[in-house]
């Protein structure tokens, strides 16, 4: 392995194609610049997201891609100006950001960080470049700002949290997005309470009118995220 800070060769599970066979390749992962994180991934798991992207050929399909961002790691090395953490902390990388700058990052009632937007983008978040190179140079591309399918990844500081090492990483790969996502958007979100009623489902191309109905029926909170490109805006349900 090379000193911290400079180049790493690894290995990652690379999707070339979409719905083919992850194939195991030695990665070279760059230091991080500026504001970033490089990681030793100890547990990743696997969401129905990273299933999503690999059979996905729409224009968000882009290859060759690392997927994964359910995951724990152990902080490896740091960019420039990153005071939050430091080597050896134990962190959930994220694939929402908090800057814990803007407005809505310091606010108690939003969670979408208004600095560096959520995205489903190739790129870190803040140049637009990727960490990732293959064993002929070239460029492998990220997923959801964590790409956790690789023994090293880099990640910006605004996308992890520390958290407890004690934490068995089986269980604590999970929060990042499983248990921030259902468990976060009744408690957080909803401030769903004792005794309250409420429904979980799936929605399809349908959503909108699936959510403007529960909204007719005295629905408070409706949560989701749209990955349709071609979506139409109504205006907010509340």
């Amino acid at each position: 392995m090379a000193s911290a800070g400079e180049p790493i060769r690894c290995r990652a599970a690379v999707c070339r194609r979409a719905g083919e066979r992850l194939e195991i390749e030695e990665v070279v992962v760059a230091r991080p610049r500026s504001r970033e994180v490089r990681l030793k991934i100890i547990c990743s798991s696997l969401c129905h997201f990273d299933l999503t992207f690999w059979k996905m050929t729409d224009p968000l399909a882009i290859f060759p891609r690392i997927l994964g961002h359910e995951a724990i790691g152990v902080v490896e090395s740091l960019g420039e100006d990153v005071n939050e953490v430091k080597v050896g902390d134990m962190v959930i990388p994220s694939l929402l950001s908090d800057c814990r700058e803007c407005k809505d990052c310091l606010s108690e009632k939003s969670n979408l960080c208004s600095k560096l937007p959520f995205k489903i983008s190739p790129w870190m978040p803040r140049d637009g470049t990727s960490r990732f190179t293959d064993a002929k140079g070239e460029t492998i591309h990220h997923f959801m700002n964590v790409s956790s399918f690789s023994e090293y990844t880099v990640v910006d500081v605004a996308h992890l949290t520390k958290i407890d090492p004690s934490v068995p990483p089986s269980r604590a790969c999970l929060l990042s997005c499983g248990v921030s996502t259902g468990f976060g958007a009744a408690w957080k979100s909803a401030k769903v309470e004792k005794g309250s009623s409420l429904a979980i489902f799936g929605l399809g191309a349908i959503g909108l009118a699936v959510a403007e109905g529960a909204r007719v029926c005295g629905a408070t909170k409706i949560i989701g995220v749209d990955l349709n490109p071609d979506k139409f805006e109504i205006g907010m349900f509340f």
